[in-house]
């Protein structure tokens, strides 16, 4: 969430289709392909003042200027809810501190990028390209964000030879 509110023009390749950035969790280099439905967003966008100028400028401004992450994924959670995806949740603090396990909430932002790893292990592309646009840095990483549907499994099933 913090990497996608950080972004400028700086980091939007046109002319090479790209988007490129370095992961503040991971400080990993980060050269991703524009899909055509991120590329037409991004087209969509008003025009920028100069390369430094943020793609989205509310949610660089809280999380850049204000420090508060945490206000732009309670933005996604409320539109969740009003999509009735999830309960609405009240977003306040239970006076508990960070070091307590919190319950788990179901879909949230996060839920966008276990989605787009079992999506593309669906299609078939292969672990190790999934692994690079993602950023994960190991396979065993890249496991813990892959749910194998239904489908995907009927399907694998439906290959098996009788015997």
């Amino acid at each position: 969430m913090t990497d996608l509110s950080l972004l400028t023009w700086a980091n939007v390749d046109l002319e090479r289709n790209e988007l490129r950035l370095v992961a503040k969790k991971t400080g990993k280099r980060l050269t991703i392909p524009l899909a055509p439905a991120l590329r037409a967003h991004i087209l969509a966008l008003p025009a920028a003042d100069g390369p430094d100028a943020p793609l989205h400028p509310r949610a660089y401004t809280v999380v850049k200027r204000q420090n508060r992450p945490n206000t732009v994924s309670n933005w996604f959670t409320d539109l969740l809810a009003e999509a009735a995806l999830r309960p609405k949740v009240l977003h306040q603090g239970t006076g508990e501190g960070r070091d307590v396990r919190r319950a788990s909430t179901g879909l949230s932002f996060h839920s966008l990028r276990h989605t787009a790893v079992s999506l593309l292990k669906d299609a078939g592309i292969p672990q190790a390209v999934v692994q690079e646009l993602i950023g994960h840095d190991s396979e065993a990483m890249s496991a813990l964000y892959t749910h194998v549907g239904r489908e995907a499994l009927e399907k694998a099933s439906r290959t098996l030879p009788e015997v």
